[in-house]
């Protein structure tokens, strides 16, 4: 099992966690999913989400902010928390890790911190 397995099951232990993808920004195509379901399409998620990602980057190119890095995305609905994490290391440039979480089941700051933490270790 390669790191992104692991990564995505760690990442499913999170408190609330409702599904997991690894994304690649520049295709929107899903590179790892886990979780999900009827209810959450992790596939359409992770090409929905690539449109977020890359209208932050426009913006921020816009708004001359060169300096700076998206730590994380985070869409808060009714339900559910959507925490968008690009990668940081030279390897995982490009792609973005999208988890959706049970708000009612979740503890956001623990769970971006937990993802922090998991993307720091991630070897793609």
């Amino acid at each position: 099992m390669g790191s992104t397995d692991i990564a995505l099951k760690e990442i499913m232990t999170i408190e609330g966690a409702l599904g997991v993808a690894l994304v690649d920004v520049t295709s929107g195509l899903a590179l790892g999913i886990l979780g999900g379901g009827r209810d959450l399409d992790l596939t359409a998620a992770a090409a929905g989400n690539t449109d977020v990602v890359r209208a932050k980057m426009r913006t921020m190119e816009m708004l001359n902010l060169h300096n700076e890095t998206i730590e994380d995305i985070l869409i808060t609905l009714s339900g559910q928390y959507h925490l968008i994490r690009p990668l940081t290391s030279r390897n995982g440039s490009g792609l973005f890790l999208y988890l959706a979480l049970d708000r009612n089941r979740s503890n956001l700051a623990m769970a971006r911190r937990q993802l922090q933490q998991i993307e720091r270790n991630l070897d793609v």
